[in-house]
């Protein structure tokens, strides 16, 4: 069984460790902690990562987040990966810092990334890790709190949190998203 990961952020040095490149801190952890290395190839910087028989392709797409629709669509093409074995993901402001939710499918609620995806693919029906960011910022500043770095209290409880998104990936290509959803989403 194959997976296509794609974890969403930004590439370049400036984007580093913000809130919006979540996506790309969780799938860098993952790949330091099982020594895999990305490759910088189409559309994005690719790594396989393999768990109990299944191989997980981990996606960080090098077209910004507004054009990620591209890069997905193009490796599940590659990869010949079914939409139902891609899982995203990315950032939400309308979730408390620290709050994962894992859903199966829905509207873009607003993240860009999720609305290149949906254009790409015609569909919104492939799962979706949302890592919530909060929203502690006054009107007119969304743009530079996404884009922020994270708080000191936030840096603390990113390892474990980013730790339960592992799990997560890993119980997705495993047991499958509804057994995942029922696990991880009461927490």
């Amino acid at each position: 069984m194959k997976y296509l990961v794609a974890g969403l952020g930004n590439v370049g040095d400036e984007y580093h460790n913000t809130r919006h490149n979540i996506g790309f801190t969780i799938l860098d952890a993952l790949a330091a902690a099982s020594n895999i290395v990305f490759s910088d190839k189409r559309h994005g910087f690719v790594a396989e990562y393999r768990f109990k028989g299944r191989t997980f392709v981990l996606l960080k797409p090098s077209t910004y987040v507004n054009l990620s629709g591209k890069a997905v669509n193009f490796w599940l093409q590659k990869e010949s990966i079914l939409p139902e074995n891609l899982i995203v993901l990315l950032d939400d402001i309308a979730l408390p810092f620290g709050t994962i939710r894992l859903r199966p499918r829905g509207g873009d609620g607003g993240h860009n990334g999720l609305t290149s995806i949906i254009e790409y693919l015609g569909h919104q029906d492939f799962a979706r890790l949302r890592f919530g960011i909060g929203g502690d910022f006054q009107y007119g500043t969304q743009v530079d709190y996404v884009l922020g770095k994270w708080s000191g209290d936030e840096a603390a409880q990113l390892p474990e949190k980013i730790s339960q998104c592992h799990e997560i990936i890993r119980s997705f290509g495993t047991i499958g998203l509804d057994r995942t959803m029922n696990q991880f989403n009461i927490r």
